[in-house]
């Protein structure tokens, strides 16, 4: 990843200008690194297990990744990418990593009673955990 630190969950959500959608486009069809992966993970608020239901893939085959310097495909990179600036909002919205850490494991009312840490695994449910934290943001809790 050439620039890291547009996906440092410390700044404020600001990855919708142009030029940074095509830096993103970019990124995902040519793979994230596992040393760039690697960078980030260790500043998310998730543990290796963790990444590995994310994104749908063993621990052994992370272990392969990381051993090998392999690069991950275009859908493990896309949802990389999806979660880091899921994460980036939710650090806004509550204002710290810690804060929107105890918000993923909880269980939400909003959402089915459902720990939102548990729609990370798809697309769709990254989305809906977008839309819930601008809810939040607008005060809209029901």
């Amino acid at each position: 990843m050439t620039q890291l630190t547009i996906f440092d969950p410390e700044v404020a959500y600001d990855a919708t200008d142009d030029k940074a959608v095509n830096d993103i486009t970019a990124l995902v069809r040519q793979g994230i690194s596992f040393d760039d992966f690697s960078k980030l993970a260790s500043t998310s608020a998730f543990s290796s297990s963790e990444w590995s239901e994310f994104l749908l893939s063993s621990k052994r085959t992370m272990q392969r990744y990381h051993k090998e310097q392999k690069s991950f495909d275009s859908l493990q990179s896309e949802k990389i990418i999806e979660i880091a600036l899921l994460q980036k909002r939710g650090v806004e919205v509550f204002g710290s990593k810690s804060k929107f850490q105890n918000w993923l494991e909880t269980p939400c009312l909003a959402l089915g009673d459902v720990v939102p840490k548990s729609f990370l695994d798809s697309s769709f449910g990254i989305m809906l955990l977008k839309d819930q934290l601008t809810r939040i943001e607008y005060g809209i809790l029901a």
